[in-house]
């Protein structure tokens, strides 16, 4: 298939997930202004694979930026975001657009979770263990756990002394998650150590601010950070003491990693230098295609679980593009 893009003017884009549950909805996150002033809006996308369109579904409206959304795992039409005015909001009712009739679009988050005192840069929602549990981190250097169905927060991680740019559960092991921060620290933490310390710090991780970090979909003890130094570290949790793997992606900051759901050897990443790599490590450790179609920072990135190595990313020029990588084999 071939590339297909939609634009949102004056929109600009952090974030873009496909839904586990249907096979051809995107949401995406974006921020007026760059997020550094006015509202945030959370498109509702499809994309009909057949024919190719990308069409907007329906929007709904933030008074601050949006730079994160996660979808419910476990319903085709909840969703969270993540806010420049340290709340997170939950949305329901997004399948009340998906049939073109916008009567029912809910004007309003049903939920609206603040307690963080700076910004909500990412949002993780439980995928597989604790379906209710969300992740929230901040730059006011906190993470939080939160229950959907609670308005207060369950537990509060401090181990870190700066802006918290990621956090994210391990798909593969219970309860763990990872953190990434501005001063260069990998934290690794069980959400059931109600203590709020980390069960491991590895300090300069990079030797910059780590902007992005994932989980390997088909090993439990693999991750991956990026740093604002345009490396990508590959980390096993056997033996934390110093990295696996070194990758180069660009001479500015990696801003979004993704590991693919197909293959194990793949991962793609979204960068400050306008372009979206991907490597397949069974073939070569330099990129396999590099993709320069933005025009600003690439900062969300996404593989679709129902379509082969379909990608979708999107930028701060307020363009999202799916596409799918061609150098990858079935």
């Amino acid at each position: 298939m071939k590339m297909v893009s939609v634009t949102t003017p004056e929109r600009h884009g952090y974030s873009i997930k496909f839904s586990a549950l249907e096979t051809d909805l995107l949401l995406l996150a974006t921020s007026q202004l760059y997020g550094l002033a006015g509202g945030g809006t959370l498109f509702l996308l499809q994309h009909a694979v057949e024919d190719g369109r990308l069409t907007e579904i329906c929007r709904f409206e933030w008074s601050d930026g949006l730079f994160d959304v996660a979808w419910c795992p476990y319903a085709n039409n909840i969703a969270a975001t993540a806010s420049g005015d340290g709340s997170l909001q939950i949305w329901n009712g997004l399948e009340n657009g998906s049939d073109g009739s916008l009567k029912d679009v809910p004007k309003k988050p049903v939920m609206c979770l603040k307690e963080h005192k700076n910004e909500v840069y990412s949002i993780d929602w439980s995928e597989k263990w604790n379906y209710h549990q969300i992740l929230s981190s901040s730059w006011d250097g906190s993470i939080k756990l939160w229950d959907c169905n609670r308005q207060k927060s369950v537990a509060t991680y401090n181990g870190h002394t700066d802006l918290i740019y990621s956090a994210k559960f391990s798909p593969l092991v219970a309860n763990i998650f990872a953190s990434v921060d501005t001063d260069g620290l990998l934290n690794l933490w069980n959400s059931f150590d109600f203590s709020g310390k980390p069960l491991m710090t590895i300090t300069s991780a990079h030797n910059t601010e780590i902007l992005s970090m994932d989980w390997s979909q088909f090993d439990r003890n693999v991750l991956v950070t990026g740093g604002a130094d345009g490396l990508i570290r590959t980390w096993d949790l056997r033996n934390m003491r110093h990295h696996i793997g070194e990758l180069f992606s660009g001479e500015y900051a990696v801003r979004k990693l993704a590991f693919s759901s197909h293959k194990a050897s793949v991962l793609a990443a979204a960068n400050y230098d306008f372009t979206t790599r991907i490597w397949d490590f069974g073939i070569s450790l330099d990129a396999i295609e590099i993709h320069e179609h933005h025009t600003e920072f690439v900062c969300g990135l996404d593989w679709s679980v129902h379509h082969q190595h379909l990608l979708a990313d999107c930028g701060w020029d307020s363009v999202v593009n799916i596409f799918r990588a061609t150098s990858l084999k079935n």
